[in-house]
This record gives C-alpha cells, sequence and structure tokens, in this order.
C-alpha cells in the first residue's frame, strides 16, 4: 500500500502562483509514475500532468500550457506540481496520484493510477 498526502493548496488571485506538494509513504518501491489530476465543482476529473519514475519525462494536458511544471524528490518521496499565471479557470481540488505501472498515453488516464492523495483546494480569483 502507498499512501500520499497533498499540501500547498489556497486562495490566490488571478496571475498568482502556487506550489503544491504529494508526499508518498508505505511501498514506495510499487511506485512509477506520479500524477496531478483535477477537479471542478460539476465537473469530472481531468488530467493535469504526469511524471515517470526516472523524473526524465513529463505529460502535461493543453490546458496547462507551459504554466506548470512537474518535479520530483525522491529523497523525500515528494512530486511538486509548481502553477503559475494561475486563472480562475483553474479553480480545482487537486489530486496526486501514483500507478504501479502504466506508459505513454496510458498514464493521462485515471483509472492508470493506483493510489490517491484526498485531495487539496486550489481558488483562483479573479
Amino acid at each position: 500500500q502507498v499512501q500520499l498526502v497533498e499540501s500547498g493548496g489556497g486562495l490566490v488571485q488571478t496571475g498568482g502562483s502556487l506550489r503544491l506538494s504529494c508526499a508518498a509513504s508505505g511501498s514506495i518501491s510499487d511506485i512509477y509514475n506520479r500524477g496531478w489530476f483535477r477537479q471542478a465543482p460539476g465537473k469530472e476529473r481531468e488530467f493535469v500532468g504526469t511524471i515517470s519514475r526516472s523524473g526524465h519525462v513529463t505529460r502535461y494536458a493543453d490546458f496547462v500550457n507551459g504554466r506548470f511544471a512537474i518535479s520530483k524528490d525522491d529523497a523525500k518521496n515528494t512530486v511538486y506540481l509548481q502553477m503559475i499565471s494561475l486563472k480562475p479557470e483553474d479553480t480545482a481540488v487537486y489530486y496526486c496520484a501514483a500507478a504501479s505501472g502504466c506508459s505513454g498515453f496510458g498514464c493521462v488516464k485515471s483509472g492508470s493510477y493506483d493510489y490517491w492523495g484526498q485531495g487539496t483546494q486550489v481558488t483562483v480569483s479573479s
């Protein structure tokens, strides 16, 4: 089992920045890709980005458009989502996830992930 705990959410103005963290514990060796998803009120959960186990490969949703960056610190078993130029439409609950195995475009699908955090609220005011 793997436990994921997100932190770093909050209220920010349009154009502001936030950095979300996702700390993993438990059977870390089971984890391959790590991902971020988000869910806005009344909408389905959507893919934000993913990072490979090596950290060398990242993939982002089109709406990110260079504004977000995922990184990882293996020593801390933590993955980060740095967000800049935030917009009101970025308002959502952000979830981190971990996959025991996925590749390529399979890693953009929520069904590919085995473990999920509890979510952290990000609110961008206009």
